[in-house]
């Protein structure tokens, strides 16, 4: 049980609160979904939890938090090792060997677990996050996705009470994402453990959700049932912004139950139904022909042919490990080759210099903030302005638009790690580099900063760049792409107009175009534009 007791907590004396004057209770085996913009204190409620706050961040603690009957003021974090589980937003930062099977057990060799129940724990966890095939890989070798998986592992593992997730689905593929949230449902369930998961992408885990705590980002807590706070969240899915725009009561939180309420909203809108637009004749800005690349025996990439052209927007879509990683990297010239040919703007990218590079192509990695090392958000905007050549404060104002920072001079360490992505953001795009790569560019960003991103990387596809995005986020595939292509195991497995894609494969289908089948609606935006035009 964890007791939040008047709990107010901010960074320091001058900072306004994050949290103000919380009471609240969680339950055993309750399953609690935080939730809030971008930057509103939701880790910082995460790590209130097992004592990380204030221990090793300092701030201002008034109130009390208890776990298990114990004050986090009296108890260092250590010995809520057993007790309290923790996975950050940057699962890999916590690793601490090298290959999966040793990280599940390293845990529990630390709390002196018998080795007999150890060997069957890491057994467990391998097969609640389906982790066999990789128990013997290296954790170098690893998707992003794949290494969330590990950590969530690793830490159930040690069979904790408590199970606390900082955007545990952000860099999962939609099954994946699926199993996981299942997998800790079943452990609510049955085993009476209590999950509190951070998360942004609210179509995800509400359905598996008790109750909701919702941040304000003032410090105001809002607090109750899936239903009763979707009433009134600023922090919405698409299937609660679509029961709102049809005056659904009460207001549907799975699929399901939209779709039991949709016929008279299918019946009007079927003669409004949107089709695919045709492909624009731009010239193509990069291609790969006949490309392979290998990890040692691991054949990430298999002999794949394709094209991508100016003014367009491409997803690349897949499973976690299939290679969409590898084929950003290739394009941008920092994973070479094994066989084939690739080209962009007529060069081989890895045959070209660094400065040459840039200028063609603009890569933002799944680690975004490997690309950050300056001292404040301000240092970092003025640094890149000089790099790229560009016009004092061109950065800054790109950055203005993804991110709402009141103090440019905070360090970049001390952003969330939504808001410290939208500044690396800012800074790669600011350029307009011909060839624009992002790497799950929406892991940490609310609805509103997606929607903002979105417009942004419309806007360059207007101006004529290339935008190729590699995600997991079939929302934001729906509301922004011209073209998805699907790898599965290095080939290409799919490529054609995003809303035929997505709308034709149920694991990568948004919420919208699940509810209005066999209606090719796939965002909410465009079943508003349709019954503004039937009226």
């Amino acid at each position: 049980m964890i007791r939040f007791a008047a709990t107010s907590f901010r960074y320091d004396d001058a900072a306004p609160w994050v949290l103000s004057d919380l009471d609240l209770t969680i339950e055993d085996a309750e399953f609690m979904v935080v939730v809030g913009p971008t930057g509103s204190g939701k880790s910082t409620l995460l790590r209130l939890i097992n004592g990380l706050i204030p221990h090793f961040s300092g701030g201002q603690l008034a109130g009390d938090v208890q776990v298990g009957g114990r004050s986090i003021l009296d108890t260092p974090p250590t010995e809520f090792a057993g007790t309290v589980g923790y996975v950050g937003q940057d699962p890999a930062a916590s690793f601490v060997t090298d290959r999966v099977e040793d990280e599940i057990a390293y845990a529990m060799e630390n709390l002196g677990i018998d080795p007999m129940a150890m060997r069957r724990r890491v057994e467990d966890a391998l097969d609640l996050l389906n982790l066999h095939e990789l128990r013997d890989s290296a954790l170098s070798t690893l998707s992003g996705g794949q290494q969330q998986r590990v950590a969530i592992a690793a830490v159930l593992a040690a069979s904790p009470r408590i199970l606390v997730l900082d955007e545990p689905t952000s860099a999962l593929d939609p099954g994946a994402a699926e199993e996981v949230l299942h997998a800790l449902t079943r452990l609510v369930h049955d085993m009476g453990l209590t999950v509190v998961i951070a998360e942004h992408r609210l179509e995800r885990v509400l359905p598996f959700a008790d109750r909701v705590i919702l941040l304000g980002g003032d410090g105001s807590v809002d607090v109750g049932t899936p239903s009763e706070i979707m009433e009134f969240s600023p922090i919405a899915p698409p299937i609660v912004e679509l029961g709102r725009l049809a005056k659904w009561t009460p207001l549907p939180i799975t699929v399901r139950d939209a779709r039991r309420r949709a016929h008279a909203l299918v019946e009007c809108l079927v003669e409004r139904a949107p089709h695919a637009e045709p492909s624009r004749n731009h010239k193509s800005v990069a291609s790969l022909d006949k490309v392979s690349v290998s990890y040692g025996s691991l054949r990430a990439l298999d002999r794949v042919s394709v094209s991508f052209h100016s003014g367009s927007i491409a997803a690349l879509m897949g499973r976690n490990g299939s290679g969409k990683s590898t084929l950003l990297g290739t394009l941008a010239g920092i994973v070479r080759a094994s066989t084939g040919r690739v080209e962009v703007a007529g060069h081989d990218p890895v045959g070209i210099s660094a400065a040459e590079r840039i200028r063609l192509v603009g890569l933002v990695p799944q680690d975004a903030g490997v690309l950050l090392y300056a001292q404040s958000i301000a240092q970092e905007c003025a640094t890149a302005d000089r790099e790229h050549r560009l016009a004092e404060g061109t950065t800054a104002t790109m950055v203005a638009k993804l991110i709402a920072v009141e103090d440019d001079g905070r360090h970049p360490r001390d952003l969330s790690e939504g808001q410290r992505l939208s500044l690396v953001l800012g800074v790669v795009v600011a350029p307009k580099p011909a060839l624009l790569l992002l790497d799950e560019p929406t892991r940490g960003l609310d609805y509103a900063a997606k929607r903002a991103l979105g417009a942004e990387l419309r806007a360059l596809r207007d101006d004529g760049v290339c935008v190729v995005v590699a995600t997991h986020d079939v929302e934001f595939v729906a509301g922004i792409a011209d073209r998805a292509l699907v790898i599965a195991q290095g080939e290409m497995i799919a490529d054609g107009p995003a809303r035929d894609v997505v709308a034709q494969t149920p694991a990568f289908a948004p919420q919208v175009a699940k509810v209005l089948q066999p209606l090719p609606f796939l965002t909410v935006d465009e079943v508003r534009e349709a019954l503004w035009a039937e009226s």
